[in-house]
């Protein structure tokens, strides 16, 4: 059995736990009807869930976050990855022969040495006329 100062401690614990907790859902709930706009706020006008809430504090503070606010919808987080990847392609397209993906590889070089090229023309083209 627990001695007399040892259980009053902790009842005191509790009764400071509780009380905390009170205070920090009033707070919660003060704070909330305050700053939600008009247009979230159900069934009453905001000051009258500000005295309800202040008169009746643990009962107005349940019954604000159960009927008192609208939750706003759910938004769909869909899933990982780039969302491009997760559009479904318009026509379906078949997958690309190793030959085919070579000349597409080969396409590609020879638009990057066409680039190459044009840009060593231009960097000539002004030397000279920097020099004549």
């Amino acid at each position: 059995m627990l001695a007399g100062s040892e259980r009053l401690n902790r009842l005191t614990l509790m009764y400071i736990l509780v009380s905390l907790l009170l205070i920090v859902l009033v707070v919660g709930a003060l704070v909330d009807i305050v700053t939600r706009p008009d247009g979230q706020v159900k069934h009453l006008p905001k000051t009258v869930w500000v005295l309800l809430v202040v008169l009746l504090p643990m009962i107005g503070s349940i019954v604000w976050f159960v009927a008192g606010r609208e939750y706003a919808t759910p938004v769909p987080l869909g899933s990982f990855g780039d969302p491009r990847r997760r559009a479904a392609p318009s026509t379906a397209q078949r997958p690309l022969t190793t030959e085919e993906e070579l000349a597409a590889l080969d396409r590609e070089i020879a638009f990057h040495e066409k680039q190459d090229r044009i840009a060593r023309l231009e960097a000539e083209v002004e030397a000279r006329r920097k020099l004549g």
